[in-house]
């Protein structure tokens, strides 16, 4: 693998940060679906997911601005992973002991609102002590995904838990251990502290400011179209390979996240040699090609888009990531991340958690899924946002990076 051109001690540390975070993201969200259904609580699903959701609408853009003004974003981090570590056992816990739906749901809320900020701060600190954001993020980014295969391979192959409560738990652990890790990272003072605030700095809504700017508005409402149909990959993908036989559902997914450590491997070079419009814009195409092969519902054809999850994710997203750094004034660098989380995870996915229930419903009788039909819409929709991004953005120009 070839490593970002900085001091050892310090790459170490925001590597094994990257990849300790995202193994339990992993360890939960991959097989949440398969969980849910198991205790009983398949309806329940959608709204869990949606849950995410509606916390992106409070809480990044909150702990975006108190990172950028009030508190060091490695002190901020490891309150949310204390915090994310004891609700999400909560959650668990109540599945456990066959609380209520409402109890369920409400547990589920509190655990969204602390850990949907967790990623966007983790990824500023990451970017904060980076020199050249394009050639050094995608390595180390990298580890992140390598965290999450990681946490796919536990709940499947090691505790065997794709429907039991055991992966939640472990992953409530792992929550600990991140917070321990915060104490390795240094605490760099907020980039904007001292400074006078107003009500709307303080809940971070002057971050919406970045939408005036053109090509700004369009990769940020670009990410929250294309998160509406890929909020259908990791739920129902994974029904659909039960369907289909698989019985290690989050081992096999894992190979989403194969390609999409190849692709950050050799995202600089990628983004140096094209424009950054065709670069975006691949992504998308790819994500079209991938669900096409989802319709198909065939298992070869199923593995092989669930291997193409991670250019269609990384050349758009991680993409994003990196144009937000080098384009947008390091004072906003918190508050910008956590807009596209807000946009990502609340508009996009709550539209596409809810969308894509309703839709999987419509495609389901008799306990049957028409799955050619449901691909088939969710492939549409991914066209659409496709050429809403291809006539919408214009970019720097063809002899540009952009």
């Amino acid at each position: 693998m070839s490593l970002p051109a900085l001091p050892q001690t310090r790459l170490r540390k925001l590597a094994v940060l990257f990849f300790v975070t995202a193994m339990p993201m992993g360890m939960w969200a991959v097989p949440l679906s398969t969980v849910f259904k198991a205790h009983g609580r398949e309806h329940l699903v959608p709204w869990v997911l949606a849950t995410t959701s509606i916390a992106a609408f409070i809480s990044p853009l909150f702990t975006g601005a108190l990172a950028d003004q009030r508190m060091a974003p490695a002190r901020l981090l490891r309150w949310l992973a204390l915090l994310t570590s004891l609700t999400l056992a909560l959650t668990c816990t109540a599945l456990h002991l066959r609380l209520g739906d409402a109890a369920v749901l409400i547990a589920a809320q509190v655990q969204a609102l602390v850990a949907t900020p967790v990623w966007s701060i983790a990824s500023s600190i990451v970017f904060s002590q980076l020199q050249n954001a394009k050639q050094e993020f995608g390595p180390l980014r990298a580890f992140a995904t390598g965290g999450w295969m990681t946490g796919c391979w536990l709940v499947s192959l090691v505790l065997q838990s794709d429907e039991t409560l055991v992966g939640g738990f472990t992953a409530s652990a792992l929550w600990l251990v991140v917070a321990a890790l915060s104490f390795t990272i240094p605490a760099i003072p907020p980039a904007d502290a001292g400074q006078p605030r107003t009500w709307i700095q303080i809940l971070g809504l002057d971050a919406l400011s970045l939408l005036k700017h053109r090509d700004h508005r369009i990769v940020f409402i670009t990410a929250a179209l294309y998160c509406m149909p890929l909020a259908a990959f990791y739920p129902y993908a994974a029904l659909q390979m039960k369907t289909l036989g698989i019985n290690s559902v989050a081992a096999v997914m894992s190979l989403a996240q194969t390609t999409e450590i190849l692709v950050m491997l050799v995202l600089s070079g990628v983004m140096t040699r094209f424009r950054l419009k065709w670069v975006f814009l691949s992504g998308i195409i790819i994500c079209v090609v991938r669900y096409s092969l989802n319709a198909v519902n065939t298992l070869p054809a199923v593995i092989s888009g669930t291997i193409l999850h991670g250019l269609a994710f990384t050349l758009y997203f991680i993409t994003t990531q990196i144009y937000l750094e080098e384009r947008i004034d390091p004072k906003w660098r918190v508050r910008a991340q956590a807009l596209l989380a807000l946009l990502m995870s609340g508009v996009g996915n709550l539209l596409g958690y809810l969308g894509g229930g309703w839709w999987f419903r419509a495609c389901t009788h008799d306990h049957h899924t028409n799955w050619e039909l449901f691909w088939i819409g969710e492939t549409a929709l991914t066209t659409a946002v496709c050429l809403f991004f291809a006539l919408a953005y214009k970019g720097r120009g063809a002899k540009a990076s952009a």
